[in-house]
């Protein structure tokens, strides 16, 4: 048993890394094209290139870890190494020095893929930690669930503190007030993945050295069936959910207009997501995550497509379809990582390989290829539908922004729900590879 300590602590490097992560889903396109001035097109193209060097660091990063070997374990040592890099680069992406147009777009891509690198460099080994606290399958979902809980407080902290600390900070300089709020946040992130390093314990361990090559174990990896099914469900998932929290601040202040209602509508959604996560343990103690996971995203995929029809005069209610729409969508969201550990047991019971880094760190790759196609096409669709920052949008804009943050986000949903049914580690056949495992280590 994981204790509740350990747990907590376990759940602040998650706090941390959305610190990041949530700031990039919910401000950076806004930041860059409101803010720094950068076309939104080059935004959304940025965000996609970015991912062809996640498609070679964040493999060999999975690699890494599985071969590192220190005293503090696999994984645990990079959250000590890589904490106040984090925090600098994460202050870097959101200062905005005075350049010319290209001056300002060179300058975006260097500090955004720097920031992406340390973030991988940080947010693979502490992933994949939460698969090696322990081997027991409801103790790996109460795990990610504490660590949900808190990874949606950290956006929770971002939803709520961002805009109110850049007004105050800024002193009517927003440049200035973003990166003011930033750098406190940083050092807020990096004390609390000081505090998840000391106080975390791995405690599953290979029985062997890992000796297998990087090429083998790309094969192993090849070969594990439900790892591609994951992949594949990952990159529909973060499109969507990316597309829907990246547009949230334009249907606020466009559709609804209700600029002033920004930080208010973010919060609540959070305040929903977290709300979801707390209840994924109690689902799964009464029905397998597998079906559990796909119901929720088809439930997810209606209150999204439902929030179409929500006229601009009801904003009560397009406040409640957010909220619900958080509530269902991150409920589903701690069972999505206590099945990528399953994968790992379940490529261990095939072919006697343990690859818990790079299984880790490829399914991260996927999700931030979603996270990239997500940011890229809010982007791309903002001008597409011919938006400019700071004035009063056209009809075919406004619907453009209302389609991006309701029907579209849907299909990702969808797609998910339709790819997972062919996914077979349900609750048996995870019981029966555990057995097995337990009886190959004796």
């Amino acid at each position: 048993m994981v204790s509740v300590k350990e747990k907590i602590a376990y759940g602040l490097g998650d706090t941390a890394s959305n610190i990041v992560f949530q700031t990039v889903m919910l401000f950076l396109t806004f930041f860059y094209t409101d803010i720094f001035g950068i076309p939104p097109a080059f935004v959304g193209t940025m965000f996609l290139a970015v991912r062809l060097i996640d498609a070679i660091t964040d493999p060999l990063m999975g690699a890494m870890t599985d071969r590192t070997q220190t005293r503090y374990g696999k994984f645990r040592p990079y959250l000590l190494w890589f904490a106040l890099p984090f925090g600098l680069f994460s202050v870097l992406a959101f200062t905005t020095p005075d350049l010319s147009e290209q001056g300002k777009m060179i300058y975006a891509f260097v500090t955004y893929t720097a920031l992406m690198m340390v973030y991988t460099a940080i947010n693979i080994p502490y992933c994949a930690l939460g698969g090696v606290l322990t081997s027991d399958p409801k103790e790996r979902v109460s795990v990610q669930s504490y660590r949900f809980v808190f990874a949606m407080l950290g956006g929770l902290l971002v939803s709520g503190l961002t805009l109110p600390l850049v007004e105050f900070l800024g002193e009517g300089d927003q440049a200035k007030g973003y990166q003011l709020t930033i750098t406190a946040m940083s050092i807020l992130g990096v004390a609390m993945f000081l505090i998840c390093f000391w106080n975390t314990k791995e405690r599953l361990t290979p029985s062997q050295p890992h000796q297998s090559s990087f090429k083998q174990d790309v094969g192993y990896l090849v070969k594990n069936d439900q790892w591609r099914i994951l992949c594949i469900a990952s990159v529909c998932l973060l499109s969507g959910m990316v597309l829907k929290t990246s547009l949230a601040i334009y249907y606020v202040k466009y559709f609804l207009q209700m600029p002033d209602k920004i930080t208010l509508f973010i919060t609540l959604g959070m305040v929903g997501n977290i709300f979801g996560c707390m209840l994924a343990q109690p689902l799964v103690k009464r029905v397998c995550k597998v079906n559990a996971y796909i119901s929720l995203q088809l439930i997810a995929a209606a209150l999204c497509i439902a929030t179409y029809f929500v006229p601009k005069e009801q904003v009560e209610l397009a406040f409640a379809m957010f909220i619900l729409w958080g509530f269902a969508f991150n409920m589903a969201t701690p069972l999505l990582w206590a099945k990528m550990a399953d994968t790992v047991d379940y490529g261990q019971y095939k072919d006697g390989v343990r690859l818990t880094g790079i299984i880790y760190s490829s399914i991260i790759f996927f999700i931030k290829l979603g996270v990239a196609i997500g940011g890229a096409a809010a982007g791309w669709l903002l001008s597409g539908y011919g938006y400019q920052a700071d004035v009063e949008q056209t009809p075919q804009t406004l619907n453009g922004i209302l389609l991006s943050f309701t029907v579209y986000p849907a299909v990702g949903s969808i797609l998910v729900a339709i790819v997972m049914r062919k996914y077979t580690l349900k609750n048996s056949k995870v019981d029966e590879i555990h057995l097995e495992l337990n009886r190959m280590e004796k």
